[in-house]
């Protein structure tokens, strides 16, 4: 059966439209396959029988559309069943999608832009570099462009802008992708605890439920936008007080004729990925982080340092 588009006898109301599952699956993008996979996972409503036919409806298509959307955003399908289930017990999902919206929006005012290949090997020395193309796509500096072999979607010029200030100033194409893949660590690392705190002191009450009621999700979202911002606003405040601190450090070193020794002793920061340190937390509680760590690099260097005596003892003896 075919998409209805009849007048109704009486009112002059369009009837609703029926489809027949390949139907179905031609207007909302999903295969065959899949959509029987969603019913028998309780995602998608069973279709009317009719005779020996399966008859589907628009609630069946905005269902699929609803489900194709949240999975583009990340979420499982488990969780998708949750949110669905909200939504059919009539706690609704107008403040969980909006949450959801306000999370995967823009975190920068920054737009995309393209630059062909011609203009981004004349950037960087006017001669192609393959590797560094890889590289650069790899680090998702550059995207390729479906049927352009010769044009890149840019997500961020700015990033793309610094290289080239980078690459102009002296610094080798190599190195500016190593500093890339380590700030990045950091960054990520930085991110990570930024989430963790807030989720901690702020967005805990409203996560009680799962999923969320409308009311939390739609103050959350609120908070959300509140909050957007102050990651990047601290990080910008002590990234200049940190460059203000070590510049001058630097320059005395460099300009003293005599540039005082570095103390051994002094502590030094080491960025550790947010997976460890939360299996660390598991293991001696948050209080006893540092000092686990700690002690647990002494014992490695003191192993290491004994491996290497015996390793030269023995080959001084041979």
């Amino acid at each position: 059966m075919s998409e209805q588009s009849a007048q109704s006898a009486g009112g002059g109301q369009p009837s609703p439209a029926e489809y027949r599952i390949e139907d179905l699956a031609h207007h909302s993008g999903a295969t065959v396959r899949t959509i029987r996979a969603y019913q028998d996972r309780g995602l998608l409503p069973r279709p009317e029988r009719r005779g020996r036919s399966n008859v589907y409806g628009d609630t069946h298509l905005a269902r699929l559309r609803q489900i194709a959307d949240l999975l583009d955003r990340g979420y499982t399908l488990a969780s998708i069943k949750e949110l669905l289930e909200a939504w059919d017990t009539g706690r609704g999902l107008g403040g969980v999608l909006g949450l959801v919206a306000e999370v995967d929006g823009p975190w920068t005012d920054e737009e995309a832009d393209r630059i062909s290949r011609e203009e981004l090997d004349a950037t960087f020395g006017g001669k192609p570099d393959e590797d560094a193309i890889r590289e650069a796509i790899e680090l998702g500096v550059l995207e390729r462009v479906a049927g352009r072999e010769d044009e890149f979607l840019v997500p961020s010029p700015q990033e793309l802008a610094v290289a080239a200030e980078l690459y102009a100033a002296g610094v080798p194409l190599q190195a500016i992708s190593g500093h890339l893949r380590e700030l990045r660590g950091q960054v990520e690392h930085i991110a990570s605890r930024f989430l963790e705190f807030t989720t901690e002191h702020v967005f805990a009450r409203y996560l009680e439920h799962r999923p969320p009621t409308d009311a939390d999700a739609a103050a959350a979202a609120t908070m959300v936008r509140r909050l957007r911002p102050l990651a990047q606003q601290t990080v910008d405040a002590e990234l200049a007080r940190a460059m203000r601190l070590f510049a001058t450090r630097h320059l005395r070193h460099h300009l003293s004729p005599d540039p005082p020794p570095v103390r051994d002793d002094e502590p030094r920061p080491v960025v550790l990925p947010s997976g460890t340190i939360r299996a660390v937390q598991r293991l001696v509680g948050a209080e006893n982080v540092a000092a686990f760590i700690t002690a647990a690099a002494e014992r490695e260097v003191q192993t290491r340092t004994l491996d290497a005596l015996t390793t030269s003892t023995k080959e001084g003896a041979e």
